[in-house]
């Protein structure tokens, strides 16, 4: 054939959506053999338009290789649109059909010009993102508006490139919108490296999240660990956590009476601070009424829900010294980016939050995004990014956290309206909510093995392209099937690479290590992380929990004002009697050593607090034997506590035995 001659075949059949070609193989490769490719588009012209279809399938007449003559190939095509002149004279493509090929059609290869005019979005404020497969000189384009304004979503299995690509994605709008502002919920702590000089970095270190931001349901997540809430405690928190909040804002009647609707009252969901330390007291006042018997255990066990959650170190950034003050412009300003300062992006790290308070987070990050967006009139613009979706948004509604559920889907269905996107990603689209994933009209779909999750996203594509999915489980790392809003048409597409100073990394919030050398690893820091302390007390690793705990707030006064964090009652203070049995002889209490004191609320124990071995002998005896006895009941009013306690335990003892064992014969 001529140089320049473009013919392929013939249509020999044509039916509504597909077409079959017939073409020859020659042994001197005169029949551009070597051009036919599964995946390849090609042109049929009929009268003045040129048709566009996709190779689905191949094979020969006879399903044998004639080495010598001809061999005859039949190849099945999709019909994916057509080009035409447009009103102004130049080429344009669209998805329908107005001329069906006709039998004896000539089937052309497909020009780059015409690629071009495919994969153009014919709009402005386009961006580059990688090349075409099928012509690596044609850049990839996306419409960067629509792939914001309607949500996008990136799905992959593990290790094909989904977090630099997404990284890659999050740059190119960075630049298009230099106004939108990223949050990025990272649960492995990777978008930290990919936004070195354009992201404020918040991890456990860092992060100030009061706990008066959060709503009953989320707060009541934290209390329970993630566990079945108790309604009785429940309805306790939602009548007296508004009374708190007046108590904060300085209101006298803290009296618990059912009072008419005020116009400006408080509930249990409004962001107003409070103190824990007001909470506890209601609950106290509560307790010590004579009605409502009933729901004294609940009451209890809710004080000691809350003692346990403010005593425990990784709860430390919702209960910490300045939680107690309205911080919450300041809150609002630094985790999105108001005004910014020139770093739009926020990597929020979970990595080292406790698993049971992510959802609870991820509720208020979702919830407030909305919540700004909505309230600005849209003049803020916010993109958040849920890496691993499928943990918050689970296909199985039992599964999940409601209120995290109910944010991002609020997002996904009316964000657009207010200015607030979502990008989603996912290794297990068949394990994420479908209705997410359908108000994602932008879709990445990288290499996917499962056959579950092939479905999910065959179903979510085009009819007319429905074929391209079978390449899902085989194309290769940095490539991607690309259909939605933001593209013409669906493309096969590579993502350019990312600069190395860019590349995401785990972990690159932490010092690098010596790679391969156990010996060059501080274990005595691993611990230290492990058990929340700071690392640098510069203590020695046996004397930091001790360190610690004499750090501790000092014990409240009577007559303290209830400021921060609910101080130990004067009545806790002192240590607890251990009741003998009712045969035997009556053991002295347990004392507690001076380096160890006895820790607050019931059942609470700190790093570092060991109680005494208990022992039959007298306090006076084991004072002279051990010294540090001896310094501790130096103080007259520890010796009298003392004292007082060991008359308790006599009497208790005493009760506790039969009155005939107490009468001499």
């Amino acid at each position: 054939m001529a140089p320049g001659n473009r013919l392929l075949g013939r249509v020999v059949g044509c039916s509504g959506s597909k077409a079959t070609v017939s073409a020859y193989a020659q042994k001197d490769g005169n029949g551009l053999a070597e051009l036919w490719s599964v995946g390849r588009l090609i042109s049929i012209t009929v009268g003045e338009n040129r048709v566009v279809a996709l190779v689905c399938s191949m094979q020969t007449d006879n399903a044998v290789w004639a080495e010598s003559g001809e061999n005859i190939m039949n190849i099945e095509v999709e019909l994916v649109g057509e080009i035409h002149t447009g009103i102004s004279g130049k080429p344009e493509f669209s998805a329908g059909i107005t001329q069906y090929p006709y039998l004896g059609a000539i089937v052309h290869r497909m020009r780059s010009s015409d690629l071009a005019v495919i994969y153009d979005p014919g709009v402005s404020e386009t961006a580059v993102i990688g090349q075409l497969t099928q012509d690596t000189s044609l850049g990839a384009l996306i419409h960067v508006p629509s792939l914001l304004s309607r949500h996008f979503a990136v799905v992959g299995t593990t290790g094909v490139g989904k977090t630099t690509a997404v990284t890659l994605l999050l740059h190119k709008a960075l630049k298009a919108d230099p106004s939108l502002r990223v949050l990025i919920l990272d649960p492995h702590n990777e978008f930290a490296a990919a936004f070195p000089s354009e992201s404020v970095v918040i991890d456990t270190d860092t992060l100030d999240l009061p706990f008066w931001l959060f709503r009953l349901e989320e707060f009541s997540e934290v209390l329970f660990r993630g566990r079945p809430a108790i309604p009785e405690e429940i309805d306790v928190l939602r009548d007296l956590i508004p009374e708190a909040k007046k108590m904060f804002k300085g209101g006298t009647d803290t009296t618990l009476i059912r009072r008419g609707p005020e116009k400006s009252s408080l509930t249990a969901d409004t962001p107003v601070p409070y103190r824990i330390a007001d909470l506890m007291a209601l609950i106290d006042e509560r307790i010590g009424k004579l009605e409502g018997r009933s729901e004294k255990p609940h009451l209890r066990s809710l004080k000691v829900r809350l003692q346990a959650a403010i005593n425990d170190p990784r709860y430390e950034f919702m209960f910490s010294s300045n939680t107690i003050h309205d911080t919450i412009l300041t809150t609002i300003s630094h985790i999105f980016r108001i005004p910014g300062d020139g770093k739009p992006v926020t990597t929020f790290q979970l990595a080292g939050i406790p698993s049971e308070v992510v959802n609870s987070v991820a509720s208020i990050l979702c919830r407030m995004a909305f919540e700004i967006a909505l309230w600005s009139a849209g003049g803020v613009r916010i993109l958040v990014v849920c890496e691993e979706a499928h943990r918050y948004v689970p296909a199985d509604p039992k599964l999940g956290f409601f209120p995290t559920r109910q944010a991002i889907s609020r997002i996904a269905k009316e964000g657009r309206k207010y200015g607030v996107s979502l990008g989603v990603i996912t290794q297990r689209p068949g394990e994420l909510d479908p209705t997410i994933l359908s108000q994602c009209s932008t879709v990445f779909a990288m290499r996917l093995s499962n056959d579950r999750d092939q479905d999910i996203i065959r179903s979510a594509i085009p009819d007319s392209s429905a074929s391209t999915m079978s390449f899902l489980s085989s194309i290769g790392n940095g490539e991607a099937i690309a259909f939605g809003e933001a593209v013409a048409v669906p493309m096969r597409m590579v993502f350019e690479r990312v600069p190395e100073s860019i590349l995401p990394r785990a972990n690159s919030g932490l010092q690098p290590v010596h790679k391969g050398n156990a010996n060059g690893v501080d274990l005595r820091k691993i611990v230290m992380r492990m058990r929340h302390i700071d690392e640098n007390l510069g203590a020695s690793p046996a004397a930091a929990p001790a360190e610690r705990f004499v750090q501790a707030p000092p014990l409240a006064q009577a007559g303290d004002p209830p400021e921060g964090l609910p101080q130990r009652r004067a009545e806790d203070r002192s240590p607890r009697p251990t009741y003998p049995s009712p045969a035997g002889p009556t053991p002295a209490p347990r004392y507690p050593t001076p380096s160890a004191p006895t820790p607050a609320g019931p059942g609470a124990t700190r790093p570092g607090a060991h109680a005494a071995p208990a022992t039959d002998e007298a306090p006076a005896t084991a004072e002279s034997r051990d010294p540090a006895y001896r310094d501790a009941f130096s103080d007259p009013a520890t010796r009298e506590t003392a004292q007082r306690n060991e008359l308790s335990s006599i009497r208790s003892s005493l009760l506790k035995k039969p009155l005939s064992s107490l009468i001499k014969p």
